[in-house]
């Protein structure tokens, strides 16, 4: 990136997107949601510590056809923080909540990171609750300790002390190239890091790099069988928190899944990559409307 590059902001990357940004009351749980367009509905759900802002390359192209929701999960970003461990079925009721306070009876799912690991429980839990789901860099089907270790100290570090450099660091992380971390992204991030909410809930976030917690809401092989919902899996071959096998291994799972692997890419897909994302994501929801 040459220093005349001018990088996009959200809000040009919003430029003539009639949105807006509400707080919904999910199953008494006051939840940030950004929504635009009109259509199908596809909620979008960010990874471990993220926030809507995640899908913000995103939202303009899928809002053409489809009404989109992107939300503060339970426990991050703005959303509340009740004070109990944020294990996978707690997501997943919050998000049925979302559903219901929206009027959503079936609804497309495109989960990165964490995010993915919900929407795969709820569509093995709630199969008629989910049209489509997409995998990106989605979790939960391993657990490493060596990767389970690096997201809770670069996490905790980064909330725990007022340095951005920590939270620049989080988020360079997350891609293949560092310069994708954009400094507007790092300031959302960092301030989201230091309200005093957030950081008197980080061990309940964080309670699924705990070896026991996680076990116990693992998704095996067994479980991803049971998903019925056509599944898209996109995968970063440069992902830093899990290997391509792993995607391989989802995709042998789930009966009719796609699988597709970005070169030169890391844990954030739908963002190092937005076009190619936007066209390939568009491509498999046109596939599969919402059953009337």
């Amino acid at each position: 990136m040459t220093s005349s590059t001018i990088v996009p902001t959200i809000w040009t990357e919003l430029a003539g997107v009639d949105f807006r940004v509400t707080t919904v009351d999910a199953g008494g749980i006051p939840t940030r949601s950004l929504q635009a367009g009109t259509g199908e509905p596809v909620i979008f759900l960010h990874g471990t510590s993220g926030h809507l802002e995640a899908f913000a390359r995103n939202i303009g192209d899928h809002a053409r056809r489809y009404t989109c929701h992107a939300i503060d999960m339970l426990g991050h970003g703005y959303t509340g923080k009740p004070d109990f461990p944020y294990e996978i079925p707690r997501y997943r009721d919050h998000l049925l909540a979302y559903m219901d306070a929206n009027g959503i009876e079936s609804a497309h799912i495109v989960g990165e990171s964490l995010g993915g690991w919900v929407g795969a429980r709820t569509a093995i839990d709630a199969p008629e609750r989910v049209a489509s789901l997409q995998l990106l860099c989605a979790g939960g089907t391993v657990a490493n300790p060596q990767i389970m270790e690096r997201i809770r100290t670069t996490t905790r570090e980064a909330v725990t002390r007022d340095d951005v450099e920590l939270t620049r660091a989080r988020m360079r992380l997350l891609m293949a190239d560092a310069e994708d971390a954009t400094e507007e992204l790092v300031a959302i991030r960092h301030t989201i890091y230091h309200r005093p909410d957030f950081v008197a809930s980080i061990d309940n976030l964080l309670c699924l790099q705990n070896m026991e917690t996680r076990v116990r809401n693992i998704l095996r092989s067994e479980h991803l069988a049971r998903i019925t919902a056509p599944t898209l899996i996109v995968w970063g071959r440069d992902n830093p928190f899990g290997e391509v096998p792993e995607a391989a291994a989802m995709h042998e799972a789930i009966a009719g899944s796609e699988l597709v692997l970005f070169d030169e890419c890391g844990h954030w897909p739908q963002h190092e990559q937005a076009a190619r994302y936007n066209e390939v994501s568009l491509a498999f929801l046109a596939k599969h409307p919402v059953s009337r």
